[in-house]
């Protein structure tokens, strides 16, 4: 079993080097990218280099930023970056901004509604590693689906509140 474990853990270093050797080599500054809300709710940004304001209306919505801009964002306003407010489809621009950690445990957008599918016991676990920023956003999106009859398990309802730290639904 130990062996399996080992096995695992090596295959997941492996993962993050693939993820890591996919950075472009030359990667220009002024380049464009993708950016997502990983927000529930209306995100807005503004540059505190160029005065530019970047503004998300809702969850998952994309603005294109450039790299350069996203740096200075790093240096700025971290809590985009530590609240996992910013979202990327590619890997590597996480890698490039140097801002993984933040990201290790955060739930992609496009599976952000699967979280609610798993196990009380696996809600719980996967809880525990999000941001704070991934927290309220979990916590906005449960209480629309449980509002709109989507989530009406108990056991699931129950795992989230004991997760979040908070009331979903009423007893």
């Amino acid at each position: 079993m130990a062996n399996t474990k080992s096995k695992s853990a090596a295959a997941d270093e492996q993962t993050e080097e693939i993820e890591q050797a996919i950075i472009p080599k030359e990667v220009d500054p002024e380049q464009y990218v993708i950016v997502r809300n990983g927000f529930h709710g209306k995100l807005i940004y503004k540059s505190s280099r160029t005065g530019e304001k970047f503004t998300w209306s809702g969850f998952g919505d994309e603005q294109e930023m450039q790299l350069r801009e996203l740096r200075n964002a790093k240096n700025s306003s971290k809590s985009f970056f530590v609240n996992n407010w910013f979202m990327f489809d590619e890997p590597w621009i996480i890698d490039y901004l140097g801002v993984r950690k933040y990201y290790k445990h955060a739930l992609k957008i496009e599976d952000f509604d699967d979280i609610f599918k798993k196990t009380p016991a696996q809600i719980e676990k996967i809880v525990a590693d999000l941001s704070d920023g991934q927290r309220r956003s979990l916590i906005y999106r449960a209480t629309e689906l449980i509002t709109s009859g989507a989530i009406d398990s108990r056991k699931v309802i129950q795992a989230l509140e004991n997760a979040l730290g908070v009331e979903l639904a009423e007893k």
